[in-house]
């Protein structure tokens, strides 16, 4: 572990808390972590750490563990929250893309950024494969936030993906791709339209399984493990 990639932790990390923070329009930042004291939506966590030393009691009591499928991103790995009730949900890596990476592929949809209400309904129906839940709200469409879409001539949302600027990171997360249209396409695509948005800066995020293994062919490295507790109670 060298102290760059300490640094580059961190910067995730925070990135996604920032995400978390925006998608739920709650909680609170202290230095060790972002915790909200409500049930955030479906998919996000009740609370980011966001150093290695976070303080485990303080962490938990900022979270309603009262409630059903409280969740914990723990950043580094290092919690053990085992005996306040919780299971590890899943793990990943955080992955990083240096801005000075070769650029990527040639994408073969017509990429662009989502503007309005309407457009971002129709990117969550794509990215859900059903219907618009109003998880990702308009409040997010803000000059540090894109939502990204790859459509096929006729206009219709192919594949997409989430972006986020924090400090000297972008973040990148809810890549997806409709059936038939190659996984390949979300990540050059993505990669595209984000180096035109914020141009020279590094990117961020997490995947594990099949999804690691894409982000690793467009030129990410995997800096570092986390893990996802969730509440039994």
């Amino acid at each position: 572990m060298t102290p760059n990639t300490e640094e580059l932790l961190r910067a995730a990390a925070y990135n996604n808390a920032a995400w978390c923070a925006a998608v739920s329009r709650d909680g609170g930042f202290t230095d060790g972590a972002w915790s909200s004291p409500r049930r955030t939506p479906l998919y996000y966590p009740d609370a980011v750490t966001l150093t290695r030393d976070t303080d485990t009691a303080a962490l938990l009591a900022g979270i309603d563990t009262g409630a059903p499928h409280a969740s914990v991103k723990d950043s580094f790995a290092v919690l053990d929250l085992a005996p306040a009730g919780f299971e590890v949900l899943f793990g990943a890596e955080w992955i990083h893309r240096p801005a000075s990476a070769p650029g990527a592929a040639a994408p073969a949809l017509e990429w662009s950024r989502v503007s309005g209400p309407a457009e971002l309904e129709a990117w969550e129906t794509a990215w859900d494969g059903e219907e618009s839940t109003g998880l990702f709200h308009p409040e997010l469409l803000t000059e540090e936030i894109a939502f990204l879409a790859g459509r096929d001539p006729g206009g219709r949302i192919l594949a997409g993906a989430a972006a986020n600027r924090t400090g000297g990171v972008v973040g990148i997360s809810n890549v997806f791709s409709a059936d038939g249209t190659p996984e390949d396409e979300a990540w050059a695509g993505a990669l595209a339209l984000t180096a035109s948005l914020w141009p020279g800066l590094a990117l961020v995020g997490y995947e594990s399984g099949d999804d690691l293994a894409a982000a690793l062919r467009h030129g990410f490295t995997a800096i570092g493990p986390l893990r996802v507790w969730l509440h039994q109670g």
